[in-house]
């Protein structure tokens, strides 16, 4: 008895499988309808039969409104008869399900033969019958007519059939409701983004630019799941658009999993699900690669595996910092249930555990949407916290800052003193300081002076000397005329006046009156040329010097060196020769006793440089003047030994000096360096062992006197 009910049992199911779907009868004023129950599917595993093949081949019906055919790589078949007993109508065909691969409808004509209409992702957008993302077919129903359809269809990820027919206004209204309700989404995750953007340009917190970033990627899976993005954003690119439906999950997994990271900052509260995580992101990454390679039903396997391990530990992450009270996993534990709930009514839907109505239909998208305004509230939450903790933070800086103001002011008090005494030293230290620095100065002063008083002694002494040792030869001929005039004064009381001239005239030739006048005139000569030079060195040192003119007046250059050469001249080598290449300058003005102690010190330099190096052979020293537009320009070059660069770089620092300890203060050209800036002037030297050295003064030709 059992066999027998057991047999009965399976020959009805058979009986029920095998048995051909009533035809879907539409009749006037009917509304959009759903026709999955009228379908009979058939799965073609060999991919290679055609609407001639499948004529012959039994179908089955699914008994379902809505068919899941699941995930696989195989081609599905779907038939379907329509009954129009009214009169001639138009109607339409859509199959709501825009990602599927390849579809097309086979109507089978009154000849018996099929005409062909394909649509599908493998082709651009812009080949559609209808601009719209879901697969719209015309149909076209002469009165009182049946007429036979085949679907087939192809698709690498999740394929169900929610199949209409309607009139044109129904499919367009249902659409514009479906595309309203999804415009405010995008709304809703648009306007999270830039919230959040806006608040990581202020904040510089990359947990909002992830969030951002995830947010999109997540408005783009809905996108792309709805047909959207093949709608609005690549209708050019099939590649993209088959493929969009791994690779957007791909990023929207791998955006999720960093904000996860960066939200709940699991690397430093929790780092075993930081790890957890970290894995699950490798996964995502792995799934690049069937994707890529075209092994498109393993890529969306792959996926959706990641995407459940994903969702349990994602859940359970959080609920684990939750409970460790951190209150921002907490408000990401609410957000991200939220969505989990959505994605089971969604599963579900797809497993035909749920019906295929508006409710599952939308929601994902109300999930998502929701998510995102609850992240945003976590995120904003996350703000308040940081905020609090700002104020804790200050607040304790306030603390620390009485304490540690009181303990400053106290070592402020103290190093205050200490400044003092130092001060007080460092005062004492200043004064001996200007003290030893105006020794220094008068020493140089007293060493140009005591230079220049040897100079002027040397070269007066010179003329002196001839002065004193030509009178006492004029004293001595001018007593032998005074004898002689006496004598012939004598001539008035003379008795015998023929022999006294005769006396006279002998003492004449004895004086040899005639050499006498020549020596005198000769001597005479002698004493006015002295005095004359020492009338000369006189003035030169009066030019030198020029004691008598202290402010800023037009000066003859040339006249301060030609009086400068006079009082050196004791300190020219004797094996040096100078020469002067004097140029046209006009006067100039300036502070006349300072600049010839410029030529002094420069020239002295010069001289003492090669009377130390030169070892007797000849040497030069050549002074050149000549005008470069409103500059008066000197050049003082000598064949001595020269400098180094090092010596160079020092030679008008103060106290720098290459003579040995007690020779020189070093000062002589930090002085000239001081005079001619303040002249406005410059200088330079051109210099290089054993070329000599090159001095070349620029001075203007006014100067103002202000500065």
């Amino acid at each position: 008895m059992f066999r027998i009910i057991t047999l009965w049992l399976f020959a009805l199911l058979c009986y029920l499988h095998t048995q051909a779907a009533a035809p879907f009868v539409y009749e006037e004023g009917m509304p959009l309808t759903r026709i999955g129950k009228y379908l009979e599917l058939f799965t073609d595993k060999s991919n290679k039969l055609g609407i001639g093949d499948v004529q012959h081949i039994s179908f089955v019906s699914p008994g379902e409104n809505v068919p899941n055919l699941q995930i696989t790589p195989y081609t599905h078949w779907a038939r379907f008869h329509i009954e129009n007993p009214g009169a001639a109508r138009k109607l339409l065909l859509e199959v709501e399900y825009p990602t599927i691969d390849d579809i097309t409808l086979f109507e089978q004509m009154p000849d018996g033969s099929f005409k062909e209409t394909r649509l599908g992702e493998f082709t651009q957008f812009h080949n559609r019958i209808f601009d719209h993302q879901n697969y719209i077919f015309p149909l076209v129903f002469q009165a009182h007519s049946t007429h036979l359809y085949y679907l087939r269809i192809k698709a690498g990820e999740q394929l169900q059939l929610p199949i209409y027919i309607g009139t044109k206004e129904q499919i367009t209204t249902k659409n514009s409701s479906r595309g309203l309700i999804f415009g405010l989404y995008v709304g809703v995750i648009l306007a999270m983004s830039f919230y959040n953007l806006f608040i990581f340009l202020s904040t510089k917190d990359n947990s909002y630019l992830i969030y951002v970033a995830y947010n999109i990627f997540v408005g783009l899976t809905q996108a792309t799941l709805q047909g959207f993005a093949f709608r609005f954003l690549w209708p050019s690119w099939p590649w993209m658009e088959i493929h969009a439906t791994v690779l957007v999950p791909i990023f929207n997994g791998l955006t999720a999993l960093m904000f996860v990271q960066q939200f709940l900052q699991t690397k430093q509260h929790y780092r075993r699900g930081h790890n957890l995580i970290n894995y699950l992101i490798y996964a995502y990454l792995v799934c690049f690669i069937p994707a890529l390679l075209d092994w498109y039903t393993i890529a969306q396997v792959w996926v959706q595996l990641v995407v459940s391990a994903a969702a349990v530990i994602v859940f359970i992450v959080p609920l684990r910092m939750s409970r460790m009270g951190y209150s921002s996993a907490r408000f990401f534990l609410l957000a991200w249930s939220v969505f989990l709930v959505s994605v089971i009514i969604f599963v579900l839907r797809n497993m035909n555990v749920l019906p295929y109505n508006d409710f599952t239909y939308y929601a994902l998208q109300i999930g998502s949407g929701m998510e995102a305004l609850l992240l945003s509230f976590a995120l904003a939450h996350k703000i308040n916290v940081f905020r609090a903790e700002a104020l804790q933070a200050s607040q304790e800086n306030e603390r620390l800052v009485r304490e540690q103001n009181i303990i400053l002011e106290d070592k402020v008090h103290k190093r205050t003193e200490e400044l003092q005494a130092s001060n007080e030293e460092l005062n004492v230290a200043l004064k001996n300081l200007k003290d030893a620095q105006t020794q220094l100065v008068e020493r140089e002063k007293m060493a140009s002076l005591g230079q220049l008083t040897a100079g002027i002694a040397h070269e007066i002494n010179n003329p002196i000397n001839f002065v004193t040792s030509n009178i006492k030869p004029l004293k001595m001929d001018i007593a032998d005329i005074k004898t002689l005039l006496n004598k012939y004064d004598d001539l008035a009381t003379a008795t015998d006046v023929k022999m006294e001239l005769r006396e006279i005239a002998a003492y004449k030739q004895e004086i040899d009156i005639d050499y006498i006048h020549e020596e005198i005139a000769s001597l005479i000569k002698g004493i006015e040329d002295g005095a004359t030079r020492t009338a000369e060195i006189v003035k030169g040192l009066r030019t030198f010097s020029r004691l008598d003119e202290s402010d800023v007046k037009s000066v003859d250059l040339h006249e301060g060196l030609d009086s400068t050469l006079v009082l050196l001249k004791n300190s020219i080598p004797p094996n040096v020769t100078v020469t002067k290449h004097y140029g046209t300058l006009p006067k100039i003005e300036c502070y006349a006793g300072k600049m010839n102690q410029v030529f002094m010190n420069i020239l002295t330099n010069a001289f003492n440089a090669i009377n130390t190096h030169s070892n007797g052979r000849e040497e030069s020293v050549i002074i050149t003047t000549w005008q470069e537009d409103e500059m008066a320009v000197i050049s003082i070059k000598d064949t001595g030994p020269g400098m180094t660069e090092k010596v160079k770089e020092k030679i008008f620092d103060p106290f720098f000096t290459t003579k040995d300890v007690g020779e020189g203060t070093g000062l002589g050209l930090s002085i000239v360096f001081s005079i001619i800036e303040k002249h406005q002037g410059r200088i330079f030297v051109n210099t290089a062992p054993g070329e000599g050295a090159e001095f070349i003064i620029y001075l203007p030709l006014k100067i103002n006197t202000m500065t």
